[in-house]
C-alpha cells in the first residue's frame, strides 16, 4: 500500500476529522462535520484535505441514505440541484486556478468557517425570520449554488440547504432526507471535478481505506452519545475549536 509522506501530527488531525463526520452524520452535534476539512487544513494542503475526506464523506452518506432514500422532498431538490452543479464547476475551477496559492486556499477555508460559525450562532434568529416564507424556485437555486460552491471548497454545504428547508416546515424525516439526497448526489458529482483536478492520487485512496472504519465508528458513538447525552456542550468545543482553526489558517 502506497502512502504519501505526512507532516507531523496529520494521523492525530485525521482521526479527530473522521470521527467528528462520524459523530455528524449519526445527527449528534449541530453540523459539527464543518469542523474536519480546516483540521485537516492545518497539516496538509488545502486541495488534499478536501480530497481525503471526500470518499469518506460519501460512504457515510450511502450509509445514511438506507433510512432516508424514500424521504425527501422532490421539489425541494429539483430546484437546489442545478444551482448546486453550478456551484461545484465554480468550485473546481477555483481550486484548479488558485492551486498554486496555499495561503489564499486556507483563507477561503478559515473564512468559510467563520461564516459557518456566524451561522450557528445566528441560527435560531434566522430561523424566526425565515418562518411562514415559502420560498421561490429561484432562491432554491440560490441556496444550491452557495452549497455546492462551498461544499467543494470545504464541504460545509449544510447551512445554505437549510435556510432553503426549514421555511417548509417539513417533517423532520423529509428534511433530513432532502438534505441527505441533495449532499449525496453533490459529493458524488464533486468526484469529477476532483478527479480531473488530479486529486484522487494513489496515495490518497491509501489513506482513505486505513482511515475508513473511523467513519463507522464515529456513527455507532454519535447513535449512543444521542442516547444517553445532550450535545450542548460537545458543539461549544467543536465550534472553538473550528474557531481557533479558522483563524490559524487566515493568518497562516
Amino acid at each position: 500500500m502506497i502512502l504519501p509522506h505526512y507532516p507531523d501530527y496529520f494521523w492525530l488531525t485525521a482521526v479527530i476529522a473522521i470521527l467528528v463526520v462520524g459523530l455528524s452524520k449519526a445527527g449528534f452535534g449541530g453540523g459539527v462535520g464543518a469542523v474536519s476539512t480546516p483540521l485537516l487544513a492545518l497539516t496538509i494542503p488545502v486541495p488534499e484535505a478536501a480530497a481525503l475526506l471526500l470518499p469518506l464523506l460519501i460512504l457515510a452518506d450511502l450509509f445514511a441514505l438506507r433510512y432516508y432514500c424514500h424521504h425527501y422532498d422532490r421539489y425541494s431538490v429539483g430546484w437546489l440541484l442545478p444551482g448546486g452543479l453550478v456551484g461545484i464547476l465554480l468550485g473546481g475551477l477555483f481550486f484548479r486556478y488558485f492551486s498554486a496559492n496555499e495561503h489564499l486556499l486556507k483563507v477561503g477555508i478559515g473564512v468559510i468557517s467563520l461564516l459557518f460559525i456566524a451561522y450557528q450562532v445566528g441560527r435560531h434568529w434566522l430561523t424566526k425570520r425565515l418562518e411562514g416564507k415559502r420560498p421561490s424556485p429561484a432562491s432554491g437555486i440560490g441556496f444550491g449554488f452557495a452549497a455546492g460552491f462551498a461544499s467543494t471548497l470545504a464541504h460545509v454545504g449544510g447551512p445554505p440547504i437549510t435556510m432553503f428547508l426549514l421555511p417548509q416546515k417539513l417533517s423532520r424525516q423529509v428534511f433530513v432526507g432532502s438534505t441527505l439526497v441533495f449532499i449525496t448526489i453533490v459529493n458524488l458529482v464533486k468526484l469529477i471535478p476532483y478527479s480531473l483536478l488530479g486529486l484522487l492520487r494513489i496515495g490518497n485512496i491509501s489513506t482513505t481505506l486505513i482511515l475508513a472504519p473511523l467513519v463507522f465508528v464515529g456513527i455507532r458513538l454519535g447513535v449512543y452519545l444521542n442516547e444517553h447525552f445532550s450535545d450542548v456542550w460537545f458543539n461549544r468545543v467543536i465550534y472553538a475549536l473550528l474557531l481557533g482553526t479558522a483563524v490559524q489558517l487566515i493568518l497562516g
